[in-house]
C-alpha cells in the first residue's frame, strides 16, 4: 500500500514536471516565433526636430512616445555600430552629443540595461558634418579643420568622457574618413586641384594622425563612402575609389551612360565588397569592388531617399511621387512597392526623411508632425505625432524580440 501511495506521489510529480517544462516550452516557442506582422521587441525609432530642441523616441512594439531635449534644433542623427547608441551631430554649433537605449544585445537575446537617457559622451569640434561607427569607435570628421573626433561606444555612460582630436596635417574641406578593420583610417584629403570644398584624394593614417600610405589617386572631386573593413570606397567625379588598408588604390569606371553623374552616396550592405552607389541624376546602382562592377538596381531620377535596411539586406527607395520600392539587395530584384506618402515637391525645403527595418518602413511627414510606419508585410500606414516638424530619423536598438527572461 505504501509502496503504492508512493508510486501515485511519483506519478504525480513527475506530470507536474512535465506540463511546467510544457509551458515553458510553449512559452519559449511563442516567444521565439513573435509575430512577424509587429516590429521587433527591442527595436526604437529615434528622430530630431528641425526647429525645436525635441528629440523623440518612438518605441513601435509598444506605441509608446518618449520625449527628450537635445542641445540644439536640427540635429543629425546616426546608429553606432553596435546598434545600442546614437551619435547626434549639431553641426552649425561645432557639437556631438550621444544617446543611449539602454538595450543591450547579449548573443541570443537583448538585455534592458538601462533607461533611454542622453550619453556622458560629449564633445565640441568644428563643423563636425561626416559620422562613422566601426570596431567601437564613434567618429566625426571635422569640416571646419580637416581633423577626426573618435570616442568609444564604450565610454558613452563613463563621466568626463569626451572625443579625442586626431590631427592629420589637412586643410580644411568637406572631407570623409572610413574605419579599417586592422584600426586605420582611410581619409579624404584636399590639395585644391579641383575648386571648391571637396577633396581630391585619400591617404591612410593611423590612430595619431601618421600617414601610413599616401594616397596614390587624384580624382575630379570626392563625395560619399563606406567601409566594410576591408574596402573604403569613395563616390568621386572620376570613378569610385576603392582604398585598402595596406595602400591599394583603384578606380572602377562609372557606367558608359553616366556623362558628367557620379555617386555622391555610397552605402553599405550586408555583403563583403558589395556596396550601393547613389546618385539623383541616374539611380541607385550595386558596385562590386572584387569584380569592379557596377549594376543598376533602379534607375529613376524621381528618388526623394535612398537607404538600406537596419540589417543592410535590402534597398529602400521613396520617389518623390510618394511610392515606395523595396529591392533585396543580393538578388537586385523588387520585392515590394507601394504609394507610401504623398507627393512632394523636389523643391520643397524640407522632405520626408526614412529608416526601414527587417518587418517596417518609417517616414517622416515634416508638414504632419508625424510619423508614418508602413508595414511591409501587410502595406498598412499608421500615423503616430512625434515633434512639430520631424526632421532626421535613426534606427536604434536590435532586431530582436527574446528577452533575458525566458
Amino acid at each position: 500500500m505504501k509502496n503504492n501511495f508512493y508510486r501515485l506521489l511519483f506519478l504525480f510529480a513527475l506530470s507536474i514536471f512535465a506540463v511546467s517544462c510544457s509551458n515553458d516550452d510553449d512559452n519559449h516557442d511563442d516567444h521565439d516565433h513573435d509575430d512577424t506582422s509587429e516590429e521587433h521587441t527591442y527595436i526604437r525609432i529615434l528622430l530630431s526636430d528641425e526647429k525645436t530642441t525635441a528629440l523623440t523616441l518612438f518605441d513601435p512594439h509598444e506605441d509608446k512616445i518618449s520625449s527628450f531635449t537635445a542641445k540644439f534644433p536640427k540635429s543629425s542623427l546616426y546608429t553606432t555600430e553596435s546598434g545600442r547608441f546614437a551619435g547626434i551631430i549639431h553641426r552649425d554649433n561645432n557639437f556631438t552629443e550621444t544617446f543611449d537605449s539602454g538595450l543591450e544585445m547579449h548573443g541570443d537575446h537583448v538585455d534592458i540595461d538601462d533607461v533611454p537617457k542622453f550619453g556622458l559622451l560629449a564633445g565640441s569640434s568644428s563643423k563636425p558634418t561626416h559620422f562613422k561607427s566601426k570596431i567601437g569607435e564613434i567618429l566625426t570628421f571635422n569640416d571646419g579643420d580637416g581633423t577626426l573626433s573618435v570616442g568609444k561606444e564604450a565610454d558613452v555612460n563613463k563621466t568626463g568622457a569626451t572625443f579625442k582630436n586626431i590631427n592629420a596635417g589637412l586643410l580644411a574641406h568637406h572631407g570623409a574618413m572610413a574605419t579599417f578593420a586592422n584600426g586605420t583610417y582611410a581619409i579624404t584629403e584636399k590639395d585644391n586641384s579641383v575648386t571648391g570644398s571637396l577633396p581630391e584624394k585619400v591617404k591612410v593614417i593611423d590612430n595619431t594622425g601618421k600617414t601610413l600610405f599616401a594616397a596614390k589617386l587624384a580624382t575630379k572631386g570626392i563625395h560619399g563612402n563606406a567601409s566594410d573593413g576591408v574596402y573604403a570606397v569613395f563616390g568621386s567625379a572620376s570613378g569610385v575609389l576603392v582604398v585598402e588598408s595596406n595602400g591599394n588604390q583603384k578606380l572602377i569606371a562609372l557606367p558608359e551612360d553616366f556623362g558628367t553623374a557620379w555617386f555622391g552616396s555610397i552605402l553599405e550592405t550586408a555583403s563583403s565588397g558589395k556596396f550601393i552607389g547613389y546618385t539623383a541624376a541616374k539611380g541607385a546602382y550595386l558596385i562590386d569592388v572584387v569584380n569592379s562592377t557596377i549594376k543598376p538596381i533602379i534607375q529613376n531620377t524621381g528618388i526623394m531617399q535612398c537607404k538600406t535596411s537596419y540589417d543592410r539586406k535590402k534597398l529602400a527607395v521613396l520617389l518623390f511621387s510618394g511610392e515606395l520600392k523595396l529591392y533585396n539587395i543580393n538578388s537586385l530584384q523588387l520585392e515590394k512597392e507601394t504609394k507610401a506618402t504623398a507627393e512632394t515637391a523636389t523643391d520643397a525645403t524640407l522632405k520626408p526623411q526614412m529608416a526601414v527595418t527587417e518587418r517596417f518602413a518609417y517616414i517622416t511627414s515634416p508638414t504632419t508632425g508625424e510619423l508614418l510606419q508602413l508595414n511591409l508585410a501587410t502595406l498598412a500606414i499608421k500615423k503616430t505625432k512625434v515633434s512639430a516638424t520631424p526632421y532626421m530619423i535613426t534606427v536604434i536598438g536590435h532586431e530582436n524580440s527574446e528577452s533575458h527572461s525566458h
